[in-house]
């Protein structure tokens, strides 16, 4: 089905359900949820002193309790702070369905405590919030499947299929990432027919009400890159303008005014032009927002119109690829002359362009001999090149996920559309494509579209957000393996 078609057979599901009202969680749900989401939050699982085999464990033996098999629970990994849980749902052994496999990471960002407001590693709540790292991404999703397969393992649910929850290691940096060990190590556990990743998608709020549900039907493309430069040095005294701090903040300085060029795809033209009827349908204050989405879609585009959408951080990822400084360091000691400095830049990169393409980009645009660019790969290696990867093709909108989707959708939150969306970050779901696997962002939990705080500060999630996000993946793993 395009894009389109699926879009308009989403809004029209939508109103076929208008009257439905979506049932508060039971109190024993509620319970086990928030306290599988509190164990969670307090594991620390960052790459620099964290375990995300502590979380995994735990995970393993919640199920265990539940009545999973052992044999269904196993943990693998390359060393003892990265082992991965793979926990199998099984199906009646006549089945004869391929298995829908579920990844989840389980490790999170640095947070320094100095920075923030609450202990990152204590799930706070307070003020209709749940406080904590992880919180967003993606603890949250983390703990409402395992509590979804709980729940429906007491309740003597039978899936048509095997249903595959991976919850893994290292995909917010590392050199272990859980879903492409899997793929490449034991590949046995994690062999499926489609990918579902919550990590991606999700319902925008505002104000804590839904507006849209997005899904991720394709992806950017991560890619970090080095810029260094050298220098003799010498004494602070006999200062210069050769100096390699200044030419790796002279080089990030042009990269602060540049802007790659805008090129969409059918992914976000269709988004585009869905969300531009939603945000004048929001009020007068959005008009000039959904004004500009139509004059982008043009041909030619509007340039005032590029100019002012690009201004909006959230819209400016999806008409371009972007590159950020988001690390610098360099010298040698406090009186004298730097002899290096460095500055690793991340890029999302639009599908259709490689790793090197962007770093040839990013020469140009530093116009600096003295200064050098090169790759990092996810284990921090450097390289002289990129790589010619590019973001997969998009997979095709399947009726037997979003046909159930829909439905869910419809009953839990009547009249919310469902727009297919490229992400702009980067997911797991790149090692899963890459093996051919049609791979899916789903989420249904609701953050407000000013509320972004994943990877930030006091990162936090409302309590309702998340317990509508637990009821949902129980309606919606329901209606994907019903008998």
């Amino acid at each position: 089905m395009k894009p389109t078609q699926f879009l308009l057979t989403a809004l029209l599901v939508s109103s076929l359900f208008a009257s439905a009202q979506t049932a508060p969680l039971d109190p024993a749900t509620q319970h086990l949820a928030h306290d599988v989401f509190k164990q969670l939050i307090e594991i620390n699982t960052t790459d620099s002193v964290g375990s995300v085999t502590a979380a995994a464990v735990a995970m393993r033996q919640r199920l265990l309790d539940a009545g999973f098999p052992a044999a269904d629970l196993v943990l693998a990994g390359p060393n003892d702070r990265k082992q991965n849980l793979v926990a199998r749902y099984r199906a009646p052994a006549s089945s004869t369905l391929k298995p829908i496999l579920i990844i989840c990471h389980l490790d999170v960002v640095e947070a320094p405590q100095a920075e923030w407001a609450t202990d990152p590693f204590k799930l706070v709540e307070k003020d209709g919030y749940f406080y904590g790292r992880g919180t967003q991404d993606m603890k949250d999703s983390d703990a409402i499947l395992v509590t979804d397969f709980i729940r429906l393992k007491r309740q003597g649910f039978v899936p048509n299929r095997d249903l595959i929850l991976a919850l893994t290691a290292d995909e917010e940096g590392g050199k272990a990432n859980g879903v492409d060990w899997l793929l490449q190590n034991r590949p046995e556990l994690v062999q499926a027919e489609v990918v579902l990743n919550p990590d991606a998608g999700g319902i925008d709020s505002k104000a804590g009400k839904p507006v849209v549900m997005v899904v991720e039907a394709t992806e950017k493309l991560y890619g970090d890159y080095q810029i260094s430069a050298k220098n003799p040095g010498g004494h602070s005294s006999l200062p210069t303008r050769d100096n390699a701090i200044y030419h790796v903040t002279d080089a990030l300085s042009r990269l602060e005014n540049y802007q790659f060029p805008v090129v969409l795809n059918p992914v976000s033209r269709a988004y585009l032009e869905k969300m531009a009827a939603l945000e004048a349908s929001q009020g007068p204050s959005e008009a000039q927002t959904a004004a500009d989405m139509r004059a982008v879609l043009l041909t030619p585009p509007d340039p005032a119109a590029i100019a002012r959408l690009s201004a909006i951080p959230r819209f400016n990822s999806v008409l371009r690829t972007t590159c950020v400084a988001t690390m610098l360091s360099g010298g040698q000691a406090p009186n004298a002359l730097p002899q290096f400095a460095q500055s690793n830049v991340n890029c999302r990169i639009l599908p259709g362009f490689t790793q090197e393409q962007i770093r040839q980009q990013l020469i140009q645009v530093f116009a600096d001999p003295a200064t050098t660019v090169q790759y990092k790969d996810d284990a921090g290696n450097l390289f002289p090149v990129g790589t010619n990867r590019v973001s997969p093709t998009p997979p095709p909108l399947r009726e037997d996920i979003f046909g159930p989707l829909n439905r869910v959708v419809a009953a839990m939150h009547p009249g919310l559309p469902i727009l297919p969306q490229m992400e702009v970050g980067a997911s797991d779901s790149v090692y899963t494509m890459a093996r051919g696997i049609p791979s899916y962002g789903i989420s249904g939990v609701a953050i407000d579209s000013d509320d972004l705080r994943m990877h930030g500060r006091d990162e936090r999630l409302r309590i309702s957000s998340y317990d509508e996000g637990v009821d949902f993946y129980y309606r919606f793993l329901q209606a994907l393996t019903k008998n």
